[in-house]
């Protein structure tokens, strides 16, 4: 797990904006990657702050709460683009074909822009963006959050499964 500090070192390491904001969408809703990368623009409802994350682990759809700031985030990425359905298109290899993708960016892509990102801010701890998603579930607890309420913003089946980040916590 990594701390806050160390989330926030690494994110500022990552230079391009789609890669950042992505990863940022992933740490602050605690989603995996498949569900961040194939984010589309109707799955944000920002009247009442909530991510829809459809067909998730098990096929199952959630909806998991979104911070005020990630949702700001989003809207500019979405500006830069105007892409008329995904978030994180995939670019292609010219950088140009990201307005009329029809696929989101590869999962390598993003894989790579954080592992580089992790050796660019000097964290040494053995990380992956999955990291950010236990990272998280994690903080939550330790700022005194359910863990009822984590269990289903991580769309866990079982209270069991959550219960483990209980070992990870600084409390």
């Amino acid at each position: 797990v990594l701390s806050a500090a160390e989330v926030r070192r690494i994110l500022a390491e990552v230079p391009a904006r789609d890669h950042r904001v992505c990863l940022i969408l992933i740490y602050s809703c605690g989603l995996r990657l498949g569900e961040g990368l194939s984010l589309a623009v109707r799955d944000i409802d920002a009247e009442r702050m909530l991510l829809h994350i459809r067909a998730g682990k098990g096929n199952r759809d959630r909806y998991v709460p979104l911070p005020q700031r990630t949702l700001g985030l989003l809207r500019e990425q979405w500006k830069t683009l105007r892409h008329p359905t995904l978030l994180f298109p995939a670019k292609g290899h010219s950088g140009q074909g990201a307005a009329t993708a029809t696929e989101p960016m590869c999962r390598t892509t993003l894989q790579r822009a954080f592992r580089l990102a992790l050796q660019a801010s000097g964290v040494k701890k053995a990380a992956h963006v999955h990291t950010l998603r236990h990272s998280y579930a994690t903080h939550l607890l330790e700022q005194g959050e359910n863990l009822r309420q984590i269990q289903v913003n991580l769309g866990h089946k079982s209270p069991l499964v959550t219960a483990v980040y209980t070992h990870l916590t600084s409390l």
